[in-house]
């Protein structure tokens, strides 16, 4: 190559690299390439449905303060994901989507603008400066849906809340739903204390959806114009409710029960002054479903060994709770749009279904691990060591449905003498063995932030609720999007080391809660042998046996420790093993599969 040569060929290049990057703007500006497991930065199929219906221009005002979080860079890298996502909506929009970035710096008419918007201003220093992140979306009526503030820790319902501030924009007509309940579940005053109480969070959160119509359990007539009815805890319906319901089922309305044989919500059956029977915890349908062939059982709770969570003894000591349990979606209906992209449930004392010879088809929406078998609700209602529980229960063989759907043409009928039964062409109802589910306490933990109450969940509960609401009264695409973000991953085999320690610990305090008792006994005897004059006298023998119980008790809590410890040695060295495997096995096993492809081309050539 000759002293010219050489310099045409770099300038070439260097033009080459100008003109290339100039056709990959133009070409490929849209394009899009997403390598993460999930496909985080992809829309689902869901939103590219819902954005593709909108038939009328939507303005979408992205806020935030470029000079209040100069120095917040875990918000600032939190914003251009949104700003990432809603570029990702808008190009899906075929032009009806319209964004807008807009810096509210502080005295500017941007700052009162986004003020009459309703966003929230959140204070992040001691002078005062104040933080705007947030939203704000209106349609050629006017019509104006926001998202006040975005919290970084809920980034995994980003696409689902874009979304849904869209399909407002799109459909502004809220949906009418009904709600039974004779638990506490709205904002109401506590009649003992006469102090308000807020509602459940997964009530509060289904309201930013649909418009919810109280209706009193007396009612003798359900209103007409519902899109869907939800029912809670409804134990001991009058004559004329039940009447009123078999009428709406029949009239082609859409139901979605919450029943339960032991809701521990129930704090009118659980009053300390008058301690009732499990009974008066319980609610079902049975009276409704049994001439279909499905029943609810009304005395027993489901226990579960498999997905039994962990609670603490009256001793401090964890040990698992055989009818508090997590669910996975592998208890999950997968092919349902209801619960497939569930992750996590967590129920309390929940029933479970018989299914026998059914009139109409059963669809099972969620079920317990085969390991499942009843348990006597009288046997919690006053249960004091969760341990208990384990002692006199009998592991199942099969799975167990927890929540069902009805549907198809049958008829319906009170049961009540003089009712006549009624033709259902295409029967809608949702049946879920529990009540608890839709507390605060299995699945949201609510804070202050900044005067604001802040709920951040830790399982799908909520989700579920609005799922099967969106799936009677709303948006189809909607649901797909709703839990799509959770991409917590479990670690199985630490889980399973958990598990085994676990069951060996509770076998050794087993057997020292049996020697305990046994010495407390002989104690026991050895007291009401005391001479007359109120002195313990002790033989050789006895004053033998004690010590060897005592040498016994330390070696056994010895072992309990030894346990413990070779429980946590297993944890740490497998997260030993994955350190080195992500830092150093994989790269080397990366770096010579790139040498090995270029030694192939070489060889090629």
């Amino acid at each position: 190559m000759t002293a010219v040569q050489k310099p045409l060929l770099i300038a070439l290049a260097v033009l080459l690299f100008f003109v290339f990057n100039a056709f990959n703007h133009l070409v490929f500006k849209d394009a899009r390439l997403d390598l993460t497991e999930g496909q985080l930065y992809t829309l689902s199929e869901g939103s590219l449905n819902l954005v593709q219906g909108v038939e009328e221009p939507v303005q979408l005002y992205f806020f935030f303060s470029e000079a209040a979080s100069r120095d917040l860079t875990p918000i600032r890298t939190y914003a251009d994901r949104v700003e990432s996502m809603l570029e990702e909506f808008a190009l899906a929009s075929n032009g009806m989507l319209l964004v807008e970035r807009i810096d509210p710096a502080p005295f500017s008419e941007a700052e009162d603008e986004a003020a009459a918007f309703g966003l929230q201003a959140v204070p992040v220093s001691a002078t005062g400066d104040s933080l705007y992140f947030g939203l704000a979306g209106s349609d050629a009526l006017d019509n104006v849906e926001t998202i006040p503030f975005f919290q970084p820790d809920r980034e995994m319902f980003l696409e689902y809340e874009i979304s849904q501030l869209i399909d407002r924009l799109a459909r502004p007509k809220r949906e009418m739903v009904g709600l039974i309940s004779t638990l506490p579940v709205t904002n109401q005053v506590n009649p003992q204390t006469f102090q308000p109480e807020p509602g459940w969070q997964s009530i509060l959160s289904l309201e930013d959806t649909v418009t919810l119509e109280s209706i009193d359990v007396s009612a003798e007539e359900i209103p007409e114009g519902l899109a869907a009815l939800v029912l809670i805890h409804p134990k001991s319906l009058p004559d004329q409710m039940k009447i009123a319901l078999v009428r709406y089922l029949a009239s082609g309305g859409k139901v979605i029960a919450f029943l339960d044989p032991l809701a521990e919500m129930d704090r009118a059956a659980t009053s300390p002054m008058m301690p009732s029977l499990p009974s008066g915890q319980a609610s079902s349908l049975n009276w409704l479903t049994r001439s279909l062939g499905v029943q609810m059982r009304e005395a027993e709770v489901l226990g579960d060994p498999q997905l039994a969570l962990s609670v603490s003894t009256p001793s401090g000591a964890p040990t698992r709770h055989l009818a508090i349990l997590g669910l996975s979606n592998a208890q999950l209906n997968s092919e349902s749009i209801v619960t497939a992209q569930l992750d996590s449930l967590n129920f309390a004392s929940a029933g479970f279904f018989d299914i026998d010879s059914p009139t109409v088809a059963v669809e099972t929406l969620i079920e317990s691990s085969e390991f499942a078998n009843g348990i006597a609700a009288s046997q919690l209602q006053f249960l004091q060591n969760p341990e208990d529980l384990m002692q006199s229960f009998s592991e199942g063989s099969e799975a167990r449905p927890i929540a069902v759907r009805l549907s198809g043409p049958t008829t319906l009928e009170t049961g009540l003498e003089g009712d006549a039964p009624l033709e259902v062409s295409n029967l809608d109802l949702i049946l879920v063995s529990d009540t608890d589910v839709l507390s605060d306490r299995l699945w949201v933990q609510v804070q202050n932030f900044f005067g604001q109450q802040v709920a951040t969940a830790f399982a799908d509960n909520g989700s579920l609720l609005t799922n099967l609401v969106d799936y009677f009264a709303g948006s189809q695409d909607l649901i797909s999007v709703r839990s799509r973000g959770r991409f917590t991953r479990p670690f199985e085999v630490v889980q399973s080391l958990r598990r085994e320690a676990e069951a060996q610990y509770l076998a050794s305090a087993e057997q020292l809660q049996l020697e305990l008792n046994e010495t407390e006994r002989q104690l026991a005897d050895l007291e009401s042998q005391q001479e007359s004059d109120g002195v313990l006298r002790l033989s050789d023998e006895q004053e033998a046996a004690l010590v060897r119980f005592q040498d016994e008790k330390l070696r056994i809590r010895k072992a309990l420790r030894d346990v413990r410890h070779r429980l946590d040695q297993d944890i740490d060295q497998l997260g030993e093993h994955l350190k080195l495997l992500n830092i150093i096995v994989l790269p080397i096993l990366l770096t010579l599969m790139l040498a090995m492809a270029a030694w192939a081309q070489l060889r090629k050539r």
